[in-house]
């Protein structure tokens, strides 16, 4: 399939000594080799894969606009190969998929600036936003933009929404889009940003005594009054409908509010989340639980930067920052499957935490690299040989330190 494809879009048309498979490869095990990941690094593991190597220039010359769209191409197919087995628990199965949308900022060099704008003037960026499939364990879907965009413009709510759900950050918090979503038979559960003020229409949950009655208030003026371990309680939200026909429609939609009490916090807060999801389903409690869930994307995120290094770029060719960008995506594809073909193999009882299985898979991607190499039944070039042109110097015109001692020492010698 990669050569197949490499040829479809006319990658090797200019270069009959590339090979595909190992160049693909040789950069998703790349990411995950040594202490850096220079595009020397890459071209290292190319030189130790395949059939025959290739000296940087040549090497370089790959790394074109055209490479870049090859591999959004393979990462396209690759997020309807990839699912670990279910991890999740039995009291979740009520919903499809558990889905987390989020984005993370990666820094580039400043010469970028034009294709990715940062959020402030000195700065530069690009933001990745990734749906993350908490049930199987994979990537739904990414988008990559400029550092401006804001993570909730890449989020497209429709029909794939029935009975999924989805869990936002604070930065996705839109009464629109919460609605859309309830209208297409979808779930969310969202915190409640502290300058947010829907109106309290009902008490879910009775309280005996002299509770504080809560209806008509909104729900940050009476949560510093309230004792209660939890809150639980109807809200409304008035929001504008997407203009059509040149004009704009205002709407209105009822939504559950829970809150949990931090005990752990010097002022008591509470944790407030906004939700579609039946009290009859799920308590306040639970729902705080399953929110947690999305610590799984923060740990993906983590897993993309410290074992990957997405974020480090060293480069100022923005096709070049693409090329990284989606190599480091299918490493964490590539990894995920691995894990699920662990998974498979081993004992039930056998636990991988996330970090530990990426910190041990960059340990042994070059053995990785080797095996797949030599499965695929490429012969790369005499060790020796590799190490010899490896190691020999490039730039004729620059003088080594040696060759300098004995430049200065020759006149002294022949006098």
């Amino acid at each position: 399939m990669l050569e197949d494809h490499a040829e479809e879009v006319g990658l090797v048309e200019r270069n009959r000594k590339l090979q595909m498979p190992p160049l693909v490869w040789s950069l998703v095990f790349g990411f995950a080799t040594g202490e850096s990941r220079s595009l020397a690094d890459f071209r290292r593991s190319y030189n130790s894969t395949a059939d025959d190597t290739l000296c940087p220039s040549g090497f370089y010359q790959q790394l074109t606009p055209e490479l870049a769209e090859y591999l959004s191409d393979l990462v396209e197919a690759a997020l309807d190969e990839v699912t670990v087995p279910d991890t999740t628990s039995r009291e979740i199965d009520r919903f499809r998929d558990i889905i987390s949308a989020d984005g993370t900022v990666l820094r580039l060099h400043e010469l970028l600036a034009d294709d990715f704008e940062g959020r402030k003037e000195e700065q530069t960026g690009a933001r990745l936003h990734l749906l993350h499939n908490i049930t199987e364990q994979t990537i739904d879907d990414y988008s990559v933009t400029d550092e401006k965009t804001h993570d909730s413009t890449q989020f497209d709510t429709g029909p794939w929404l029935e009975d999924r759900l989805v869990l936002f950050g604070r930065a996705y918090l839109s009464y629109r889009r919460f609605a859309l979503i309830d209208e297409n038979g979808g779930y969310f559960v969202t915190p409640l940003k502290d300058n947010a003020k829907p109106v309290i229409t009902e008490e879910l949950r009775e309280w005996r005594g002299d509770a504080i009655p809560l209806e008509g208030e909104q729900i940050h003026d009476v949560t510093e009054d309230l004792y209660r371990q939890y809150i639980d309680v109807e809200v409304e939200v008035e929001f504008e409908r997407r203009a059509y026909a040149g004009e704009q429609s205002e709407d209105s939609k009822r939504f559950r509010v829970v809150g949990v009490r931090d005990e752990g916090a010097d002022d008591r807060d509470y944790e407030l989340y906004i939700t579609n999801v039946p009290r009859e389903e799920f308590l306040p409690d639970e729902l705080a639980t399953i929110y947690s869930c999305r610590w799984e994307t923060e740990l993906l995120f983590r897993e993309l930067k410290t074992q990957y290094e997405l974020d480090e770029f060293d480069t100022i060719k923005k096709h070049v920052v693409e090329i990284l960008l989606y190599a480091a995506i299918l490493s964490l594809l590539v990894s995920q499957e691995l894990l699920a073909l662990l998974t498979e193999h081993a004992s039930a009882e056998i636990v991988f935490p996330p970090e530990r299985w990426a910190a041990t898979l960059r340990s042994h991607a070059q053995l990785l690299l080797y095996r797949l190499g030599d499965y695929l039944g490429y012969s790369p070039p005499p060790l020796l040989d590799r190490l010899v042109k490896e190691a020999q110097k490039i730039h004729q015109e620059r003088q080594t330190l040696q060759e300098e001692l004995v430049t200065a020492m020759q006149p002294t010698a022949e006098a």
